[in-house]
């Protein structure tokens, strides 16, 4: 291991706080930053190095906080900036770094820019939205929204539209304006001179549009895509090294970029190139792996070959010249457990849930742990009139009504899919909401929390809770499980996910067996460092048992 390499970003274990499901601390059923704070050792004990808040600025909620109008102060529903800075300070005292969600792909409609910008067309602010005018009585172009319906919404005061990748009321921002390029960079300069430790960006690779804002292919559905003309587009590696060179490179930070429909050898662009961008990217192929029935919609599982085929290509890929993000679930996707483990039983839940956090988070890359996933918590399976997600209730609406999709299978999908899933409140104890408030919560917890939380895992050997602290401690102790390369074992075997990580005479080997049966394996792995099984249970060397994972390390 060449030590130039190293960085704590890299060594590192994340958690990522959604503050509105977290921990709510004066009773109005909201999470809140001093909500977070009482359980900053909670996260401590669990071996957790970084914290990521999801936005906590001033917004109107469109789209749960990821529509913003103030970036330079913290949402009421959530505290003060004087909480923010108890919270920052408490974090940095218990050896904690604290990562704040960049959000300026858009802003809300709320923002005094946007109000601004849609005064006249002679306003200061105009060109710090993207206007077009429409075309036939219709649009400027074909595209559709991520959230449904059109991508654009025709303003009655100025006759013009304005562009949307997302609700209407989440304008985009014009990166091709230096001025916004110029008010990014003070808002990042605000926020790290008040010492937080790096940002997550939001779907930071849409900053930049193809000229002429062309129509997009359509694939059966309602609208055009704008994947070909707005996602990696032709300015964004220009605009983050501007970035870069302007702010972040004076700063010992962690910048993590949420990159959709990005391929490995972009990636690599973003975090390895010669000239700076990003630390480490959040892809999502090995998101796409299930569902997507219809469009983002669906309830089809995913098969483990595609898995390690996905996976393994982002770990060679990146080896050497980037870094990933290791992730199964966040507060856009569904619970990990029940998407990719098996929660139809105790004990299949308790295993697979155990078996993922061995599987992924002992691969080259930064654990992103989302909370509840060290509980293992699970999907819920809401009413229709539960659904708080635009997403979700959006979706509802155009499947349903104008697709034809019967509710029976749109609610399905739901179960299967819904961000919601993993918004449910943060399941602390088996009190009254969970332990999460003492009023009403603004979203329904999920039912399962009377055996599924904190307070019953915490002291158990033997609990989910428990086996991530062992998983992040092997990281700690051993740098093969940061540092060293990947070779992937058994590519062909459809029920056991297998690999290796090399570095110099150190090979640390993970088993790990994604089905309910038996599963053969052989071979001398070397020393049994963790285990999901006890050492009392009974144990057939030559097979897996039902999701049971081993790790290895052989030294030489």
């Amino acid at each position: 291991m060449n030590s130039s390499n190293r960085a704590w970003w890299k060594e590192a274990a994340v958690y990522q706080v959604y503050p509105r499901s977290f921990r709510d601390s004066n009773g109005d059923g909201i999470g809140d930053l001093p909500g977070v704070m009482e359980k900053l050792p909670y996260l401590k004990e669990l071996g957790i190095d970084v914290v990521w808040l999801s936005p906590v600025y001033p917004s109107p909620n469109c789209d749960n906080g990821y529509d913003i109008c103030n970036y330079k102060d913290i949402m009421p529903e959530f505290g003060t900036m004087a909480d923010f800075d108890r919270l920052l300070k408490e974090a940095h005292r218990l050896g904690l770094r604290l990562v704040l969600d960049l959000v300026v792909n858009h802003t809300s409609d709320e923002h005094p820019w946007f109000v601004q910008s849609r005064e006249s067309r002679e306003n200061p602010y105009r060109d710090f939205y993207i206007w077009r005018e429409g075309k036939n009585g219709a649009p400027p172009n074909n595209w559709g929204s991520n959230f449904s319906g059109p991508a654009w919404s025709l303003d009655d005061r100025t006759g013009m539209y304005y562009l949307h990748l997302f609700a209407a009321k989440q304008p985009d921002l014009n990166w091709e304006n230096p001025k916004v390029r110029d008010a990014v960079c003070d808002i990042m300069e605000f926020w790290l001179q008040k010492g937080v430790d790096g940002f997550r960006m939001d779907v930071i690779n849409y900053i930049s549009k193809a000229s002429g804002l062309p129509d997009g292919p359509e694939d059966a559905g309602l609208y055009g895509s704008f994947v070909p003309h707005s996602v990696n587009g032709p300015r964004v590696h220009e605009y983050l090294r501007e970035l870069n060179r302007r702010v972040l490179s004076k700063y010992d930070v962690m910048t993590v970029g949420e990159t959709p429909k990005t391929t490995v050898e972009e990636a690599r662009r973003y975090t390895g190139g010669e000239s700076p961008e990003l630390r480490m990217l959040i892809q999502f192929e090995h998101m796409e792996l299930d569902g997507h029935e219809i469009g983002d919609w669906g309830s089809r599982r995913f098969h483990l070959k595609d898995l390690k085929r996905v996976l393994s290509k982002w770990q060679t890929g990146l080896d050497g010249c980037g870094w990933n993000c290791l992730y199964w679930n966040n507060h856009d996707q569904p619970r990990a457990v029940s998407r990719f483990g098996d929660d139809s039983t105790p004990l299949f839940w308790e295993k697979s849930a155990q078996m993922l956090a061995a599987c992924l988070y002992l691969m080259q890359g930064t654990p992103f742990i989302y909370q509840g996933e060290e509980l293992g918590m699970t999907n819920v399976a809401f009413d229709l009139n539960d659904y708080r997600d635009i997403h979700s209730r959006n979706a509802y609406d155009e499947l349903v009504h104008q697709r034809g999709i019967s509710h029976e299978k749109m609610m399905e999908f739901l179960h299967f899919a819904s961000r919601d899933n993993a918004r449910t409140p943060m399941q602390w104890d088996d009190s009254e909401n969970a332990g999460f408030t003492s009023g009403t919560p603004w979203i329904k917890p999920n039912p399962n929390y009377l055996c599924i939380n904190a307070h019953a895992q915490r002291h158990d050997e033997r609990s989910v809770f428990s086996f991530y602290r062992h998983v992040l401690r092997l990281r700690k102790e051993y740098p093969v499980a940061v540092y060293g390369s990947y070779c992937l074992l058994l590519p062909d075997d459809e029920r056991i996910y297998a690999y290796s990580r090399i570095l110099g005479d150190s090979t640390l080997t993970v088993l790990c067996n994604f089905s309910r049966e038996m599963s053969p394996v052989s071979g001398e792995f070397g020393r049994l460092l963790l285990t999901n099984y006890q050492e009392e249970e009974p144990q057939n060397s030559q097979a897996l048992r039902p999701y049971e994972t081993r790790v290895f390390l052989h030294e030489a």
